[in-house]
């Protein structure tokens, strides 16, 4: 037997034991091996009831009975209590002002108990314990005072995984396993050889053979992600771009055309892409804007070397081309309309291209306004070169769309896209590759953009442009809701406007309890109606049609619309200056990325924005992941601060980007993500294919295919 054969070679399984495993992508014994416990409990604080003092925090496994909601006999504080027994005897249990609990927690069923022992009158009792559904009682039969906790599915526990890797280890399969990490790297970075982590990791003796564990496999998964992006990345480099023009001066002269005065590091980034353009191969970046940093005119200003520059060999006719890519038509047609105004001095050529329409500036009979064209005409002039920039959609990668010398590709909100997707724009034509910029408003921590984008440079706006408020966020409960009203009355009485956000579309349904604490745009609406009689309230929300969105947008733009209530459909969307508000309902409902997000869409103007957070409950005061978005003072620290609460496994999702548990917890570790993207990068330099390493190849390969970057 080897690691490679199947579980139901290593153990007999259940049907329901099969499926479990598939759901946990678990096929082979190496898989089960590679399988690393999420947490690990301790026997040093496990007590029976008869065991147990007073004083002592402890941990029990038994049942609960005779569980109730009442009220205390002289503060009639409303609580829960129950009597909780285990083959030495009983306790009672209480917890205060919590009596929901007593239908929460199961009766009759083993639950695993955690809490301090007290003592009234003589009679011993615990108060707020913490309380889990348990599927067995720990053994530790093998002398260590930890017991490994792994990621379950029905029908496999802790229990059962803890006994088949013991058996596993019993017949030397931890030894068979050849070890990926070279022996040097592994030395430098004192971390345990294969065999010794999967013992520490699956029957540790001590915390300190836990952590090892973690640490090597952390470094292991992490490491074979950025070997597959190092390797994309040297394969970068072997093509050929077309030749541009990147003089600095002459794109500083172009920027002074901007209704604004560059920020430093708006010129930081246009110096990198430009830098960029005057290597033979093409430009891989990632450049990460806070929300309304200006990352649009990073983006023209590169634009503008490049559709100044002739192709090779051709001196009086025809220009180099750019494409880029929107994920929304209305950000599409936003982007249009900035890049004519950036370009309006000067005698370049900009195209339109989405599902409903087509467009060219200048127009022949006003150069100030662009003028609707067909799809084959715009098709026609894209491919002989004749519009060096053109703007879109989805449908800039259509088969139809075809360029003659397209050299920079831009890609605005990359995250919306795929992988496959970003990357169909800068495919190779004629032996060269177009260089490409990808761009995202989503504030993301540095460890996990180092390690999802580890094939792109990374680029970050962290200065606002000047004259921009800091924005005022106010978390707002119940009793502030009627004043925060009449400030928002006083706000558009001064000729703004306002968002109102909601988690959801149409009113909940009535049955659901939980549902009916999630507010609706329907309700909203009907609400917001009476409360401003004589204001202009309209929605908007996914179930429009496309024109009914572009229509209702219009005319928010032009001050027609006082309250827009929406969901957050908004969250990338057209940019509206005197929009200056933004209600947030639900606020602790949504994920702090998309709170930012939210309230960048009043971040756009000189005029001072605020951004109330509308909970529904006092206590949803004390959250602090509320709490850190009022605080922050930019995206960048607050997605840090999120990773810091929440984890990346929560933040992100292990779905969303196919990381393990391990791998998402060593996010938060910023020295290890650096060395092992060091060492992936020096490894990669010396054996660019990794013939050499063939075993790390085959690993790098499989996990990437594991990997969703989307």
């Amino acid at each position: 037997m080897t690691p490679h054969f199947p579980i139901d070679e290593l153990t007999r399984l259940t049907k329901v034991q099969h499926n479990a495993l598939h759901k946990l992508k678990l096929k082979t014994i190496r898989d089960l091996l590679y399988h690393i416990p999420s947490r690990y409990e301790s026997n040093a604080d496990m007590r029976s009831v008869a065991q147990a003092k007073i004083g002592e925090t402890v941990t029990m496994y038994g049942e609960f009975s005779k569980l109730e909601m009442k009220r205390s006999f002289k503060t009639r504080v409303p609580m829960a209590e129950g009597t909780f027994e285990d083959t030495t005897g009983s306790i009672r249990v209480v917890w205060f002002h919590q009596p929901y609990l007593a239908k929460m927690i199961p009766t009759d069923s083993l639950v695993r108990l955690r809490g301090t022992i007290a003592a009234r009158e003589g009679k011993k009792y615990i108060a707020n314990p913490g309380v889990e559904k348990a599927d067995g009682i720990p053994f530790f039969d093998d002398g260590g005072t930890i017991m490994p906790v792994y990621p379950e599915s029905a029908g496999v526990t802790s229990l059962w995984f803890y006994h088949a890797l013991k058996r596993a280890r019993e017949l030397g399969l931890f030894e068979m396993l050849e070890d990926p990490l070279p022996d040097q790297l592994r030395k430098k970075y004192n971390l345990p050889a294969l065999g010794a982590a999967l013992v520490f990791a699956h029957q540790p003796q001590k915390e300190s053979d836990a952590e090892a564990a973690r640490k090597r496999f952390a470094f292991e998964e992490v490491f074979l992600i950025q070997l597959e992006r190092a390797q994309l990345r040297e394969q970068n480099r072997t093509k050929r771009a077309l030749p541009i023009d990147a003089d600095e001066a002459r794109v500083a002269t172009f920027a002074k055309s901007f209704p604004f005065e560059p920020t430093n590091g708006q010129k930081r980034a246009i110096g990198e892409i430009l830098a960029n353009f005057l290597e033979p191969y093409p430009m891989a970046r990632l450049l990460e804007g806070d929300v309304g940093s200006g990352k649009t005119a990073v983006a023209a200003a590169p634009a503008y070397a490049v559709v100044t520059s002739r192709p090779a060999g051709q001196r009086d006719f025809g220009n180099l081309q750019v494409a880029y890519m929107c994920p929304t038509e209305i950000l599409a047609q936003q982007h249009f309309k900035t890049f004519t105004s950036f370009f309006k001095k000067h005698p370049i050529q900009i195209g339109l291209i989405t599902s409903s329409g087509c467009y060219k500036y200048p127009s022949k009979v006003d150069p100030n306004m662009p003028t609707n064209i067909s799809r084959a005409q715009l098709l026609k002039w894209v491919a002989n070169g004749e519009i060096p920039i053109l703007i879109g959609t989805h449908a800039l990668i259509q088969k139809t769309v075809t360029f003659k010398h397209l050299a920079y590709v831009i890609i605005d909100e990359q995250h919306r896209f795929g992988t496959a997707q970003r990357y169909a724009l800068a495919r190779a034509k004629d032996s060269t590759v177009p260089h490409l910029l990808s761009m995202t408003a989503t504030p993301i921590p540095r460890t996990l953009a180092l390690t999802i984008y580890g094939d792109l440079d990374l680029t970050v706006l962290d200065e606002m442009p000047a004259g921009r408020k800091q924005i005022v966020t106010e978390i707002v409960p119940p009793t502030k809701r009627s004043a925060t009203y009449e400030k928002l009355r006083s706000i558009i009485a001064e000729g703004r406007q306002a968002y109102v956000i909601c988690p959801r579309i149409d009113e909940p349904d009535p049955t659901k309890a939980l549902a009916l604490q999630t507010r609706s745009v329907t309700a909203e609406m009907k609400s917001l109606a009476k409360i401003f009689p004589s204001l202009v309230i309209e929605k908007l929300h996914s179930k429009m049609s496309p024109n009914e969105k572009e229509d209702t947008m219009r005319a928010f733009e032009r001050g027609e619309i006082h309250i827009l209530v929406s969901t957050s459909v908004v969250e990338v969307g057209v940019n509206v200056p005197n929009a200056t508000v933004i209600m947030i309902e639900g606020a602790d409902r949504f994920g702090l990325a998309q709170l930012h997000q939210l309230r960048g869409r009043v971040m756009r103007s000189s005029h001072q924005p605020y951004c109330f957070l509308m909970v529904e409950k006092k206590s949803a005061e004390e959250n602090q992941r509320l709490k850190a978005i009022v605080k922050a003072k930019n995206g960048f620290e607050l997605a840090e601060r999120d990773l810091e609460i929440r984890g990346a496994g929560e933040l992100y999702g292990r779905r969303q980007w196919g990381l393990s548990d391990i791998g998402m917890d060593a996010l938060k570790n910023l020295k290890l993500v650096e060395a092992a993207r060091a060492e992936a990068h020096a490894l990669v330099a010396e054996d660019p294919t990794l013939a050499h390493h063939p075993l790390l190849k085959s690993l790098a390969t499989n996990k990437s295919s594991t990997l969703h970057l989307e």
